[in-house]
C-alpha cells in the first residue's frame, strides 16, 4: 500500500469533500481517501492506493471535482 498526501484548495463543506472523494476513488489502485475540510483554505486529502499514483492523474481527477491541488 501507498499513501500520498495532497493539499486541496476551495473546499467549504461535506458536499466538496464527497466530489472529491468521489473523483478520487475512481482512480486505478485507489483504495481510501481522507479528507480533513479546513473550509474555505487548504485541506489535506490522504489517498491510499494499491501503487503509486500519477501526479496528473490526481489533480486531473481534484479538477473533475471542481477544485485545485495547491
Amino acid at each position: 500500500m501507498t499513501t500520498t498526501t495532497i493539499t486541496v484548495t476551495g473546499m467549504t463543506c461535506g458536499h466538496c469533500v464527497g466530489a472529491v472523494q468521489e473523483e478520487l476513488r475512481a482512480l486505478p489502485g485507489v483504495t481510501d481517501v481522507a479528507v480533513e475540510l479546513n473550509a474555505g483554505g487548504d485541506s489535506p486529502v490522504t489517498i491510499t492506493s494499491e501503487r503509486d499514483l500519477d501526479d496528473d492523474a490526481i489533480s486531473a481527477a481534484v479538477d473533475e471535482a471542481g477544485y485545485e491541488v495547491k
